[in-house]
This record gives structure tokens, C-alpha cells and sequence, in this order.
């Protein structure tokens, strides 16, 4: 993967998409899940959320594919995203304080992901420059 500042990262249960990116360019990786596709049959008045969790080891490695991200905007369209940022924040601080945000979207194409990145920073980094 390339040596771009910004990194948008689409998750979910099976699959992470990692996109570096800057104004001109694109490189992008894919990380599988570790386990098989998996379908939790939800048992009336079960304590449970009805959901699978997703495994560390996945978790881990799409962690590590962030490592050199300057920026990182992570989406997805369930519960996944939330649970790569608690990882990030409980295992890699260090790539925690680098989150800029997390966005639910549903299957954007590589393109709309780009895209949707690249207008995110823009506001981001303005945003990041008045702080300073």
C-alpha cells in the first residue's frame, strides 16, 4: 500500500476495505475476516444482541494495515466500525489519537469511498489547522 497521509477504511463482518489516498492517487488493500461467513440464528428473549462479534485477529490486522496513516476515517454500515475503533483504542492508542472519525454507509463502490474520503479531510484538515 502506498505512503499516503489519509486512509478511509470501509468494515464489516467479512471484509475490510483500507484505502490510502491523497488528491491524485489511490492505493487500496483488502482484509478478510478470519472466520467464515457466519449467521447467528436469534433466539426469542435471548440476553444477547442478535449479532456476531467480530474476531480479534481481524480486528488486529486491519489495526496494523492503519499503522502509517496519518488520517483515518473509518466506515461501515453496522457494528463492525465500532468494534475495529474500540480495538484501535484498547490494543494501538498510539493509531487511536489518529481517528478523525467513524461513518455509517452502507456498499459504496472504492470510487464513492475515494470520494466520500476526500471531502471528509478537506473539512477535517481545515478543521485540524484552526485548533492549532
Amino acid at each position: 500500500m502506498g505512503e499516503h497521509f489519509h486512509v478511509v477504511v470501509w468494515i464489516d463482518h467479512q471484509l475490510a476495505k483500507v484505502i490510502s489516498f491523497n488528491t491524485d492517487s489511490a492505493d487500496s488493500s483488502i482484509v478478510h475476516s478470519t472466520h467464515g461467513k457466519q449467521h447467528l440464528h436469534h433466539k426469542v428473549n435471548a440476553g444477547d444482541s442478535g449479532h456476531v462479534a467480530v474476531d480479534s485477529g481481524y480486528l488486529e490486522h486491519v489495526a496494523l494495515a492503519l499503522k502509517n496513516a496519518g488520517a483515518i476515517l473509518i466506515t461501515g454500515p453496522a457494528s463492525a466500525k465500532k468494534e475495529l475503533m474500540t480495538h484501535i483504542e484498547r490494543v494501538h492508542p498510539e493509531i487511536a489519537k489518529r481517528v478523525s472519525g467513524v461513518e455509517t454507509v452502507d456498499h459504496p463502490t472504492d470510487g464513492e469511498l475515494v470520494s466520500m474520503g476526500r471531502r471528509f479531510f478537506r473539512a477535517d484538515d481545515r478543521m485540524q489547522a484552526q485548533r492549532h
